[in-house]
C-alpha cells in the first residue's frame, strides 16, 4: 500500500511538472503563469508527509501492537459449578431416603469462554488506554525506531558487503534480522507486558534467551523474502517485464494472447498473496509466541496470556526449556484466533486503502483548487 501511494504522488508530481513546462502560460494569450509551482509543490509536499504519518499510525498501532496482542492473547474461560437443589415442594415425588441417594446427581460444571480482548480493534484500544494509558496504541515505539535505523544501516553495510545484488539484499535482509533478533524480541516483550517502572534499555533479553529464537527469526526472515521472489521470478519467467518497459506492445497482440498476460499477470499477484498467507502468516504467529513465552515471570501480560502455552512449556526450574517449540507455538494457536488475526489484517488494509485515496484525493483538489485561484485572479 505504501508502495502504490508513493506511485500515484510521484506521478502527480511528474504530471505538474509536465503541465507547467508544455502550458506555461494562461489561456488567455496574457503573460499571467497558469498557476504557482511553487505553492502547488508545498501543498504535495504536506500533503504527502500528512498521509506518512497517518499510514505509518495505522500500521504501527494496528498492524504492529493489536496484531501482536491478538497473536499472543489466551482467552480466559470462568468454570460454574451448579450443584443438585431437592425439591421441597407440597407436590413433589415421596420417595424414601434410599430412593433419595439412588437419585442423587453429580455437580453440573459449565464453561464459559470470555470474549477475547482483541476481538474489536476498538475494544483492544480501549483496553490499552484504561491499562496504560492515552498514549498506549504506540507502546514500544521508541525500541521500534531503534531497531528499523540499526536494521538500515546493518543492511545497507552487508548488502554492499555481499556484493550488491538482488539476491544479496535477501541475504542481507536475513542475517539483519538474525543480528538484531534480541532487540526484535526486546520489542515484543515491551508490547505485550504491562506498564513497567524499568526503562525499555533495562529490559533486554539476555544472550541465552537470544539463542533460543535465532531458528524462528531466521525461518520468519526467510520466509518474508520467499514472499518477495516469488512473484519475482514468475514475473521475469513469464515475460511481464517487457510488457512493463513498453505498454503499446501489449496494444498489438491478439486477443489470446492479452488474456494470457492479463492472467499471467494475476498469477504473478496470487502467488505473493498465497504465499504471505501460507508461509509468512505462520512464521511470523510463530515467532511472536515463541519471543513471548520467553517473558520475564516478573513481567505481567497486558492481555491474558498462558504461559504454559496448554501445559507445553515447563520453567527450567522444574528442569523444562523455558521455551515454546515452535511447532506448538502454532499448533496452540487455534483457528479462532487465527481467523481473528487475518481478519484483523484485511481490516487494516481497507482503512489504508481508504486513507490512501482519501490523500490522493485531497492531493487533486488542492492542485486544482490553487490552479483556478491563480487563473481566476
Amino acid at each position: 500500500m505504501s508502495g502504490v501511494a508513493h506511485h500515484l504522488v510521484k506521478r502527480g508530481l511528474e504530471a505538474t511538472h509536465d503541465r507547467y513546462r508544455s502550458q506555461p502560460f494562461g489561456q488567455d494569450g496574457d503573460d499571467k503563469p497558469f498557476g504557482h509551482p511553487h505553492a502547488v509543490a508545498a501543498a504535495l509536499v504536506i500533503t504527502a508527509v500528512a498521509w506518512f504519518l497517518v499510514a505509518s499510525a495505522i500500521s504501527y498501532t494496528y498492524g504492529g501492537v493489536v496484531a501482536t496482542l491478538t497473536m499472543v492473547e489466551s482467552p480466559t474461560a470462568t468454570v460454574l459449578k451448579i450443584d443438585p437443589v431437592e425439591s421441597e415442594e407440597a407436590d413433589a415425588p415421596l420417595l424414601s431416603a434410599d430412593e433419595k441417594k439412588s437419585t442423587t446427581t453429580e455437580p453440573e460444571l459449565f464453561y464459559i469462554k470470555s470474549k477475547p480482548i482483541t476481538s474489536k480493534m476498538r475494544t483492544t484500544i480501549k483496553h490499552l488506554r484504561a491499562e496504560a494509558g492515552p498514549w498506549s496504541r504506540f507502546r514500544g515505539l521508541q525500541v521500534a525506531l531503534v531497531y528499523h535505523f540499526v536494521h538500515h544501516v546493518l543492511f545497507q553495510f552487508l548488502t554492499v558487503l555481499f556484493g550488491g545484488r538482488m539476491l544479496s539484499q535477501s541475504f542481507a535482509a536475513v542475517f539483519s534480522a538474525v543480528i538484531l533478533c534480541r532487540l526484535q524480541m526486546l520489542w515484543t516483550h515491551v508490547v505485550i507486558s504491562a506498564p513497567s517502572e524499568k526503562r525499555w534499555y533495562r529490559r533486554f533479553p539476555t544472550l541465552d534467551q537470544g539463542k533460543k529464537i535465532l531458528l524462528p527469526t531466521a525461518v520468519w526472515a526467510l520466509a518474508e523474502q520467499a514472499a518477495i521472489y516469488m512473484p519475482v521470478t514468475l514475473f521475469y519467467t513469464f515475460g511481464l517485464q517487457g510488457y512493463f518497459r513498453n505498454p503499446e506492445a501489449f496494444k498489438h497482440l491478439s486477443n489470446m494472447q492479452q488474456k494470457s498476460v492479463m492472467l499471467a499477470t494475476f498469477a504473478v499477484m496470487m502467488s505473493g498473496l498465497v504465499t504471505a498467507v501460507l508461509v509468512v502468516f505462520p512464521a511470523k504467529v510463530t515467532l511472536k509466541r515463541v519471543q513471548a513465552s520467553l517473558l520475564s515471570e516478573e513481567n505481567d501480560t497486558i492481555v491474558p496470556f498462558d504461559r504454559t502455552f496448554g501445559g507445553k512449556v515447563q520453567p527450567e526450574i522444574t528442569g523444562g526449556k523455558g521455551v515454546v517449540s515452535m511447532l506448538d507455538a502454532w499448533k496452540t494457536f487455534d483457528w479462532a484466533a487465527r481467523l481473528r488475526l487475518v481478519g484483523l489484517y484485511a481490516k487494516i488494509f481497507a482503512i489504508q486503502v481508504f486513507t490512501t485515496i482519501f490523500f490522493v484525493s485531497l492531493a487533486v483538489f488542492e492542485v486544482r483548487m490553487i490552479n483556478g485561484a491563480y487563473v481566476l485572479s
